[in-house]
């Protein structure tokens, strides 16, 4: 029932535009009641967006998942995968959506509305990975909005394409520069503390020998 809901609002919304369309229209239409439609969706402008509250739900179940030795922002990165996956299982209601939010101010702004909900829960992670860290805050909401930014710039694009491009590689390529803009490899802290480690200070006499100068920093680096 709550697919040919979604089939009969689109269908009238492309024949009559969104304005237009009434809930009566579209229940009509599917021939139900408008108890049914309002058991789906909230309001007219729900229908336009059927799958955000399930994909909100499996991104807060995989940010929760982990087992907290992931990296911060690979994990929001790849929880940003998600939103793709979604729009990706059906092109082309995807781009009717992107084209009709496009022309009606009302939907953009739900969208909106939507978009910070997916943005709040990749912060609310990122503050508790980030707990403790000097500015912690600052950098899980700015990270969070950065994975947001590029995944929607990407999936934009997809949608301008009529859905022809490839969406993986463009999303890749986008939250790729997340990445590398503000991840962090697993071994970077061990290899700043090795680094620090092979740092020496070595005094010597004006005019000694270099070979006396290597004995020393050889000794003070415990190699002889």
């Amino acid at each position: 029932m709550r697919d040919a809901l979604v089939a009969a609002a689109f269908q009238l919304f492309l024949e009559r535009g969104y304005e237009q369309t009434t809930v009566d229209d579209i229940v009509t239409l599917a021939g139900v009641g408008r108890r049914s439609f309002f058991r789906y969706f909230p309001s007219k402008e729900g229908v336009v967006f059927p799958d955000h509250e399930r994909c909100l739900t499996d991104m807060t179940a995989f940010l929760g998942a982990g087992t907290g030795e992931e990296e911060p922002v690979r994990r929001v990165c790849d929880a940003a995968r998600l939103v793709l996956r979604m729009y990706a299982e059906n092109p082309t209601f995807s781009v009717q959506r992107y084209r009709l939010t496009k022309k009606v101010p009302g939907l953009r702004a739900y969208e909106l509305s939507v978009v910070w909900r997916y943005e709040r829960a990749l912060a609310e992670y990122l503050r508790d990975r980030f707990a403790g860290r000097p500015d912690g805050t600052l950098q899980a909401d700015v990270i969070a909005a950065a994975v947001v930014a590029a995944h929607n710039n990407a999936l934009r694009s997809w949608l301008r394409s009529d859905g022809q491009s490839d969406p993986d590689t463009a999303v890749d390529h986008a939250l790729g520069y997340v990445q590398a803009s503000f991840g962090s490899s697993p071994g970077d802290g061990h290899a700043r503390a090795e680094e620090q480690e092979d740092v020496v200070v070595v005094i010597s006499r004006r005019g000694a020998p270099m070979w006396r100068v290597v004995r020393e920093i050889e000794s003070a680096l415990g190699r002889e």
